[in-house]
């Protein structure tokens, strides 16, 4: 939706509105269309951005990159997927140290290495693997 209503301006925006309302009102006619929460969602911004451009100066169009809305929006969602690939990085040094103390005990080298801060999310993985079961060696 965000790439239609760039450059619309007022008239634009309210003739969608209408349209928007219209589907509304025939989507609640049928009762798999009636819960659409993507309809509501639509028709939501759609009342948005015409109460957006009815308060703005005569001739002003709509573009997505100024408006505050969206901008929060999009840095809420770069944010989540900051935190997500946070996460997926974290799970990825886990599981080379989960590795790499596997390495040690079968090369019986394992009482050798020094700790490291994480090795207790390490051990725990190694805990997972094995099905639940706490190796002693790789528990001290």
């Amino acid at each position: 939706m965000r790439d239609r209503t760039k450059g619309m301006d007022a008239v634009a925006v309210s003739a969608a509105l209408e349209d928007a309302r219209f589907d509304a009102r025939q989507d609640s006619r049928f009762e798999d269309l009636a819960d659409d929460v993507r309809g509501r969602a639509e028709l939501a911004e759609w009342e948005r951005l015409d109460q957006l451009l009815a308060a703005a100066p005569a001739g002003t169009v709509y573009d997505s990159d100024t408006d505050d809305v969206v901008q929060a929006e999009l840095a809420v969602d770069a944010a989540a997927a900051a935190d997500r690939e946070a996460e997926l990085r974290e799970a990825a040094r886990v599981v080379a140290r989960a590795n790499e103390l596997q390495a040690l005990r079968e090369l019986h080298a394992l009482e050798q290495t020094e700790p490291r801060d994480g090795d207790e999310t390490a051990r725990d993985e190694l805990t997972r693997r094995a099905g639940g079961y706490v190796q002693a060696d790789v528990d001290t």
